[in-house]
């Protein structure tokens, strides 16, 4: 699932950065090209759905951004340190730390 999320991202993000890139805020760009009186689409209908597919492209690549995050796949096994560090956790940690005998008082062998 977290592949085909960020494959969707890529898309996204290139169809996003072709649309920015055909957009000219001054008048220019695609929407130039339109300007025959004739056209169905004329510059401004160009310019609006430029802007409108840029926020919708915008606000998908956040949405699937936040899914990506939440389906990160998690590992189940344990890297190096965290199985040496709680690898052993039924020993005592000063008795398996020392390596000096504990000496044994007078009191204990009576």
């Amino acid at each position: 699932m977290y592949t085909f999320i960020v494959i969707l991202i890529l898309i996204v993000c290139v169809l996003l950065a072709l649309v920015v890139l055909v957009q000219n805020s001054k008048g220019g760009g695609l929407a130039a090209n339109f300007a025959a009186p004739t056209q169905v689409m004329g510059v401004r209908q160009t310019a609006d759905f430029f802007e409108k597919a840029t926020w919708w492209l915008a606000i998908i690549l956040v949405v699937l951004c936040l899914a990506a995050t939440v389906s990160i796949p998690h590992r189940t096994s344990g890297n190096a340190i965290n199985t040496e560090v709680t690898g052993n956790a039924d020993a005592d940690p000063v008795q398996a730390a020392s390596p000096i005998a504990t000496p044994v008082s007078n009191a204990d062998q009576q």
